[in-house]
């Protein structure tokens, strides 16, 4: 498979418009590619709380429609990464699509762990409730987002239905960049599965963002890994190694579930 990871900048002096029509081309641009992935809420800025209200679109709104099209154009599959979704009750998520080489949308994953601790989006945005997962025609990918990366027993649900390759969309920033790098290759060795992690570049609302989009295959070897700017980081990889890594090293046999914890004294 041929991936295209685009690490686009985020800049407050650019209009949501305008970045939306830059993404949209960016896209396009990667005609021949087998799948394309975009950051977490490019069109906003992850850490820009203060306009996630006044940004939140539908699920089918005008993210959802420019990207749809921009993958129909380049004939690829495209994870068009996340955007600040308004729910019908009024409900924000931090919503990511992904749309078929026809511009179908094939999912939308809202993302299960929010950012903030006890501000921002932890307290702004509901948290999704389901794991989600999208095949391909050569591999199965497993969705999350950005702060999910922290949290192992979500990619253990993916690789129990099925996902072969992770996906991760994120605006992670500059000063936790070691953990980036570090919980990458945990969850590519862990779940002996592909990592393919793209965040954002610029800053916004303050925030510098760690870029170093990255991808890891199923034994936790670095095959790409971007710098800190915008960029395209583009990758061969060949999905089939997740099934045969398992076959030959199949650590995930012994996974032994439902262990009850005892508390000594």
């Amino acid at each position: 498979m041929h991936a295209s990871l685009i690490q686009i900048a985020i800049s407050q002096d650019e209009s949501v418009n305008s970045r939306r029509e830059r993404a949209a081309s960016l896209v396009v641009a990667q005609r021949g590619a087998d799948l394309v992935v975009l950051p977490e809420l490019w069109p906003v800025g992850a850490f820009a709380y203060t306009d996630f209200a006044d940004e939140a679109e539908p699920l089918q709104g005008p993210t959802h429609d420019i990207m749809a099209k921009a993958a129909a154009e380049a004939g690829v599959w495209l994870h068009a990464g996340s955007f600040v979704e308004r729910a019908e009750d009024g409900t924000l998520y931090n919503t990511s699509l992904v749309f078929s080489p026809e511009g179908e949308r094939a999912a939308a994953y809202r993302k299960i762990h929010r950012f903030g601790f006890d501000k921002g989006e932890a307290v702004m945005m509901g948290a999704g409730e389901e794991l989600v997962t999208v095949a391909l025609p050569e591999t199965v990918l497993g969705l999350a987002t950005c702060y999910d990366l922290r949290f192992p027993e979500q990619f253990r649900g993916l690789v129990d239905a099925g996902a072969e390759t992770m996906v991760i969309s994120a605006g992670w920033p500059e000063r936790r960049r070691s953990h980036w790098t570090l919980l990458a290759q945990a969850r590519a060795v862990e779940n002996q599965a592909y990592v393919l992690a793209v965040g954002s570049s610029g800053t916004h609302a303050g925030v510098a963002q760690a870029g170093h989009s990255i991808v890891v295959d199923p034994w936790g070897e670095v095959l790409a890994e971007a710098g800190a700017d915008e960029e395209v980081l583009t990758v061969e990889f060949d999905p089939a190694r997740a099934t045969t890594t398992r076959e030959q090293f199949p650590a995930l046999k012994d996974r032994r579930l439902g262990l009850a914890a005892r508390r000594l004294a």
